[in-house]
């Protein structure tokens, strides 16, 4: 019963996703097998396929669990479908916004079946594919670290970027630098975290890899800057045969996505497309930008750092050991 509770979310979710029943022309043929249908809502028949589609959603389900699981999944479509139908009885599927998203839902649904047939499974990687990567890539593996990060996103302008910068390479603290940003009235937001090497933006890694601690980087972030401190690093290499399986995915899901881009070019390349009125200019070849702007970490959670703008480098930060980093950025908070 305990292990029914935990499955009931999850099932719940999955058989939200599940498309409502097919209404029937008529009545069903006399010659067709009860075992097809798992329940009905006045005319509509819920299928033992539909629930075995949301069963399929429901990830690290074992046959002991199957039976509650299925159970939950028919409660579960029941539930959809007596709402389902209210909806259509008060003419919702006329409102524009439901339209609009149904026809969302439809669209992307089509993109990913077709991606998923066209493409099928990526091959499996060879070990010499995944030797190089390994090679390649000594900060993910065999000069691997674990890192101490605070990050002090700043909301400024442009034309404020260089004196920020300036001022980190001349504060002697990190509360100098605090006091600086706040008589200068540019809201702060700080937070700190430790994350292994494979969960760090690889635009950002290899710099990393090579800050002693206790410098910062400094990188572009869409409504400012966003300063980086290396706390303090641990060293924890893995092993080639350590690093095999998780290689291979990357390496797989890496021929996948280049697969798909050439897959949708040359269906973009076969078709007629153009962008009408005020968005004309999106069908415009997009220029690679010299500085591409980074997305901020959350200060609050524990997402991974940005990604670095292109001429991001490291400046020196103002002198402090671990303990001083942690007290400068609570007195950005």
């Amino acid at each position: 019963m305990h292990g029914f509770k935990k499955l009931y979310l999850p099932l719940l979710v999955a058989a939200l996703v599940v498309g409502c029943g097919d209404k029937k022309e008529g009545a069903a043929t006399e010659d067709k097998k009860a075992t097809q249908v798992a329940a009905k809502v006045n005319d509509t028949e819920l299928t033992v396929h539909q629930v075995n589609f949301a069963l399929q959603r429901v990830p690290n389900l074992n046959k002991e669990q199957s039976k509650a699981a299925s159970l939950q999944v028919v409660r579960n479509l029941v539930d959809q479908e007596v709402i389902a139908q209210k909806a259509l009885s008060d003419k919702l599927d006329r409102d524009p916004n439901v339209v609009q998203a149904l026809d969302a839902a439809r669209r992307q649904i089509l993109a990913e079946a077709y991606m998923s047939k066209k493409l099928g499974t990526p091959a499996e990687p060879s070990d010499t594919e995944v030797s190089d990567y390994f090679d390649k890539h000594p900060e993910l593996f065999a000069k691997r670290k674990i890192y101490r990060l605070q990050e002090i996103g700043i909301t400024a302008p442009k034309e404020k970027h260089e004196a920020i910068r300036a001022q980190l390479v001349a504060s002697k603290t990190l509360n100098d630098f605090a006091a600086w940003l706040k008589a200068e009235n540019l809201p702060v937001k700080a937070g700190q975290g430790v994350k292994p090497a494979e969960q760090l933006p690889l635009e950002l890694l290899p710099k990393l890899a090579q800050m002693p601690d206790g410098q910062a980087i400094v990188v572009n972030s869409p409504d400012g800057l966003l300063v980086i401190v290396l706390a303090d690093s641990q060293t924890q290499p893995k092993t080639l045969e350590e690093a095999k399986p998780a290689i291979a995915r990357l390496l797989q899901a890496q021929a996948r996505q280049k697969a798909a881009k050439n897959e949708l070019d040359a269906l973009k390349a076969a078709a007629k497309i153009e962008y009408m009125g005020e968005f004309v200019d999106a069908g415009k070849e997009v220029a690679v930008p010299a500085e591409k702007p980074a997305e901020p970490a959350k200060p609050s959670e524990s997402a991974k750092p940005a990604a670095p703008a292109a001429d991001a480098a490291p400046v020196a930060a103002p002198t402090a050991d671990a303990d001083a980093i942690s007290k400068g950025i609570s007195g950005l908070k």
